[in-house]
């Protein structure tokens, strides 16, 4: 009986404890990096609303690296059927020039894709 009751004398105490403690746990902690655009810390759908566009600027980056990704190794490939000798070259030459088109395309799309979100 007596130490269920130390027992949960002890719980209370370490509850106190890290209750008030908190206010110097929240001293230590990182400010919160405000989104590039939007408004300010006051304005919480605001800041909510930068933070949405940052997201959608870095998805739209990432599905670029995506394409580039995809394009180089679609022509690694190429080149190894080349080297197979189950291609020609004229056909890996052909896979370059479509590769850098599809990817002055996505570049420029996600260029404007920024300019627009931001």
């Amino acid at each position: 009986m007596k130490t269920r009751i130390l027992s949960a004398l002890f719980k209370l105490a370490l509850l106190y404890l890290l209750l008030s403690s908190q206010p110097a746990l929240a001293d230590a902690l990182p400010t919160v990096t405000p989104p590039t655009t939007g408004a300010g810390a006051s304005d919480f759908l605001g800041s909510i609303k930068g933070y949405v566009k940052d997201a959608g600027i870095v998805l739209g980056l990432i599905l670029a690296l995506g394409a580039l990704l995809w394009i180089a190794y679609h022509f690694l490939y190429d080149l190894s059927e080349v080297r197979k000798g189950k291609k020609e070259m004229g056909e890996l030459v052909m896979t370059g020039v479509a590769g850098g088109g599809v990817l002055l395309v996505v570049v420029f799309l996600a260029n404007a894709a920024t300019t627009v979100i931001a």
